[in-house]
């Protein structure tokens, strides 16, 4: 198993460098630095992460770029090697230099790029790995490198906006807890004594308000940490439990107002994946078999599984999708079209179009629809508050005025 080294050395105008690179033995690592005109001077072993240092990831901005990258030189005729050298090397000292790096190494210890990017299953996926083959396989390296590259920067922009949209309901949810939190538990305490000592019959909303401040201030730990464990509890019986995690997966969709958006999301990204696959050469089948890794959701995955199926039996692709009763009527009518017109990706690439505007969409109303929500929220818990506050003083100060 190929370790992790820490090391410095020189290059030819005499700066010296440090950085981490992967190799099984001290004569690699010695080779892999020589091949980039540097020069060995010390070394140590880093121990291992916790995910180990293959899997450690890069920034999504980060791979868009190199795919791009890789594109334009082998569109140019620049080989492999010669055009992640010059990537490397025009690299700050990092991750992504040290992945290079190591890719580099592989092709030139006789693996092919895709076998070398397949070093690195955290930060390229099996969808990027296969389709960078089947660019090999058929002389379209550059064509394929091109579609990934604007798939990878669609699915970062569409993960943008999403994040964009939901900061600001996201800050506002934790003002209205942040607030409704402190006057429970700290401010409410403090008038509990003031009403008691003004005497009377309490009413009921203000009695409610002082058992709901007593239990806040008591189990704050249990309220909030609550939550939290048993998403921890789920989350790990799921991964253990399939049966489980179909449950789980299958009442997100049905959630208000987020199941949706998240069908919609996976839906987008599905069909866009797919029609990259199919454009780039890959059977529907075997198209199929990659993509259910693609969907975040188990009930969806076996969608796609049960799908495969129907058309390995020899249905047509519309009716095997019909048949698992889970897509909307537009992606079946979608592949209806394209089957009967020979072009499937278009018809997937519609789909994708289609479901991306509806995701952005959805998530705008969510934005302005959650605001106002919490607002009125917000407000609610503050009119009870001063009603129940301010409601015995004023029966009090009526009494003492009518004596």
């Amino acid at each position: 198993m190929p370790k992790s080294f820490k090391y410095r050395a020189i290059d030819s105008s005499g700066k010296i460098r440090s950085d981490c690179l992967e190799a099984e033995n001290l004569l690699e690592l010695e080779q892999r630095i020589n091949s980039m005109g540097l020069e060995l001077i010390n070394y140590k072993v880093q121990k291992p992460g916790l995910f180990g240092a293959r899997n450690k990831s890069i920034k999504r901005q980060d791979l868009i770029n190199f795919t791009f990258q890789m594109e334009q030189l082998t569109k140019s005729g620049v080989s492999i090697l010669e055009g992640l050298a010059d990537l490397r090397d025009s690299l700050p000292e990092g991750r992504m230099h040290e992945v290079l790096s190591s890719v580099i190494s592989e092709i030139e210890g006789g693996k092919t790029f895709s076998q070398a990017l397949n070093c690195f299953p955290g930060i390229f996926d099996s969808v990027y790995v296969t389709l960078v083959r089947v660019g090999e396989e058929s002389g379209r390296l550059s064509d394929v490198l091109k579609d990934l590259a604007e798939t990878l920067k669609w699915h970062d922009e569409l993960i943008a906006h999403t994040k964009k949209i939901m900061i600001y309901p996201a800050i506002v949810t934790l003002v209205v807890i942040a607030v409704v939190t402190f006057l429970m538990i700290v401010l409410i305490p403090q008038l509990i004594p003031f009403l008691e000592d003004i005497g009377g019959e309490i009413p009921f909303h203000t009695r409610a308000l002082i058992w709901t401040s007593n239990f806040m201030g008591s189990y704050w730990y249990l309220i909030f940490g609550t939550p939290v464990v048993i998403y921890l509890l789920l989350s790990k019986a799921a991964n253990k439990n399939p049966a489980l995690r179909y449950k789980i997966d299958s009442l997100k969709l049905k959630m208000w107002l987020f199941g949706p958006l998240m069908l919609k999301t996976n839906l987008s990204r599905f069909a866009n994946y797919l029609a990259m696959m199919y454009n780039a050469g890959l059977t529907v089948l075997d198209a199929l078999k990659i993509s259910e890794k693609l969907v975040d959701n188990a009930v969806l995955t076996q969608a796609v599984i049960d799908a495969r199926s129907y058309i390995e039996e020899g249905e047509l692709i519309s009716n095997s999708f019909k048949n698992v009763k889970i897509y909307p009527p537009l992606v079946i009518r979608m592949l209806k079209v394209g089957e009967n017109t020979g072009a499937l990706d278009e018809a997937l690439l519609n789909v994708s179009y289609f479901y991306n505007r509806e995701v952005k969409e959805t998530v705008g109303k969510m934005e302005s629809a959650i605001t106002p929500v919490l607002t009125v929220i917000l407000g609610g818990i503050m009119a009870w508050i001063m009603m129940s506050v301010m409601g015995p003083v004023y029966d009090s100060m009526t009494k003492i005025m009518g004596n």
